[in-house]
């Protein structure tokens, strides 16, 4: 594992690689995005299993971590981030994978930039439907993030713009969606409109809750890691 810095074209995201165990493979770069408020080490369960026969890239969107902490933020910032990041990479189309916030920025960037994106897996995210806005309380302390990320990208979840179901719709990767069942915070249903949404998309449940490559590392990866293959 070792640091990787990528220039998004003005905001330069950072995170880790974890370079391919098996050299001779020729398998697609897999670049891991986290949710609000998590960083690229959320991923260190999960990039040292899927980097067996692959590079695998965990990068923390803008305000996270070690990437920069611009003050301003949006799903289609970050979006934009990512795409030009993986331009930058320079390792052709890849695997993107996306949990809850960073799922949202994988669909739009595979939506936006189909040359891009080989495969998508989306992790417990749904179809975002209008809902009661509610900004939970900034926790005391230090934090691995700017909080300015939830106060504005919070917005958009609670009352999503109206491109979503087209942007669903226009994603061609094929795309797995690892729901988190019924003990996660993401409405299922919501969920299985996603996947009827998208062209090429089927869901599997690891009943984990929200963090499912946290909870279930070996469950997450494992189907993962098929999907990819198939």
């Amino acid at each position: 594992m070792r640091p990787v810095e990528l220039d998004a074209g003005g905001v330069v995201l950072r995170g880790v690689l974890h370079p391919r165990r098996r050299r001779a493979s020729a398998e697609a770069t897999t670049v891991l995005l986290p949710g609000t408020g998590d960083t690229a080490a959320t991923w260190d369960a999960v990039g040292p299993v899927l980097s067996a026969d692959r590079d695998v890239v965990a990068l923390s969107l803008r305000g996270h971590g070690r990437s920069d902490r611009p003050g301003t933020y949006s799903i289609a910032w970050m979006a934009d981030d990512v795409a030009t990041a993986l331009v930058a990479l320079e390792h052709g189309p890849v695997d993107l994978v996306g949990h809850s916030l960073g799922g949202l920025v994988a669909m739009l960037v595979a939506a936006r930039e189909p040359a891009l994106v080989r495969r998508l897996v989306l992790e417990d995210v749904g179809l975002p439907q209008p809902r009661l806005p509610s900004l939970p309380a900034r926790p005391d302390g230090a934090l691995p993030f700017d909080w300015a990320v939830v106060e504005q990208v919070r917005p958009e979840i609670d009352q999503p713009a109206g491109h979503w179901p087209y942007t669903a719709r226009a994603v061609a990767a094929p795309t797995l969606v690892v729901a988190g069942g019924p003990t996660s915070s993401v409405p299922q249903d919501g969920i299985a409109d996603l996947v009827a949404a998208m062209p090429d998309a089927r869901a599997v449940t690891v009943d984990a809750g929200h963090l499912v490559h946290e909870r279930e590392p070996e469950q997450f990866t494992a189907h993962v890691r098929a999907f990819l293959a198939s």
